[in-house]
């Protein structure tokens, strides 16, 4: 197996933990509905709305959301599952060192690699996890256990 391939395995490896985590805050944002902030939601629909608009912008199409937009939390669920799968078709079909040329928000133009996009949803959905949880214990929800090497263990 050469790097690229190792790579691509690595990264949908991390998009499968990626969704489990935004799967188990989702949960919590229901179960807790009565009491869950605002900004919970708001976070959480922002961090989908940036996947679906990177991969978008990897597949070079137009997107559905805005990156602020607020979605029901009945909707949460089938958003992620559809940004998995979108993420785990441009792993087996893009070459992941290849160039994608976009713009952001502000209509700058800008070039990076798919890679390096891919790496930026990682990320971006990670810390805004942290913020969504800060949010949820401060309501009095108890966080879930998100750690990688928790989700790893469970694997194993």
């Amino acid at each position: 197996m050469n790097y690229s391939d190792t790579l691509a395995r690595h990264l949908n490896e991390l998009f499968q933990y990626n969704a489990h985590c935004n799967q188990q805050v989702i949960e919590l944002i229901k179960a807790n509905k009565n009491t869950c902030p605002e900004k919970a939601v708001l976070l959480l629909s922002h961090t989908l709305n940036a996947h679906h608009i990177w991969n978008a912008r990897i597949n070079g199409i137009s997107t559905k959301f805005g990156v602020w937009e607020i979605h029901p939390t009945e909707q949460l669920q089938q958003i992620n599952e559809e940004n998995k799968a979108v993420t785990e078709t441009i792993l087996s079909k893009s070459q992941l060192t290849s160039l994608v040329t976009y713009q952001n928000m502000k209509g700058e133009t800008f070039t990076n690699t798919i890679v390096d996009i891919l790496f930026h949803i990682i990320n971006h959905s990670t810390y805004h996890r942290g913020q969504i949880q800060s949010e949820l214990k401060i309501s009095g929800v108890a966080p879930a256990s998100l750690d990688y090497i928790f989700y790893k263990r469970k694997a194993l």
